[in-house]
């Protein structure tokens, strides 16, 4: 009987965890759901501009004057800026620049991304960012004509 209980949650449907890299029109997306946020890169060739959110389904984000991510692992980096937005209730933090060699390294090439805004911390594990991110970059090149 314990076996059985065991095998039925084993096979019950657990939210996806998984990077996912993709398109949005000419705009490169890197997105990655936990339980506690939705994280979303984007790249707007157009612009050329590069966008991180990181949106929180129940509580809002700390109003802060810094937001920061460090990263933990091989290559070990922190990194902030004071030009984060909130937005959607404050649920929504998020970060444009024309550059993000910073935090796509971080993401491809460490274990662990910390989050912080005011008093605030936000764990993310790196598990199976690395091909995606990887992709990620690779996506920046034009879309084909025809």
């Amino acid at each position: 009987m314990r076996c059985l209980l065991m095998i039925a949650v084993l096979l019950l449907p657990l939210p996806a965890l998984a990077w996912d890299v993709g398109r949005d029109g000419p705009r490169c997306t890197l997105t990655h759901r936990t339980p506690e946020t939705t994280i979303r890169l984007t790249y707007d060739p157009g612009l050329p501009e590069y966008t991180i959110s990181l949106t929180r389904p129940g509580a809002p984000w700390p109003r802060a004057p810094i937001f920061a991510l460090r990263f933990d692992g091989a290559q070990p980096n922190m990194i902030s800026t004071s030009r984060h937005m909130l937005s959607d209730g404050d649920r929504q933090l998020m970060v444009t620049d024309r550059g993000f060699g910073n935090v796509l390294d971080g993401l491809q090439f460490n274990d662990m991304a910390t989050a912080i805004v005011g008093d605030e911390i936000l764990r993310i594990p790196l598990d199976g960012a690395a091909p995606e991110v990887a992709d990620f970059r690779a996506c920046r090149a034009p879309l084909p004509i025809g």
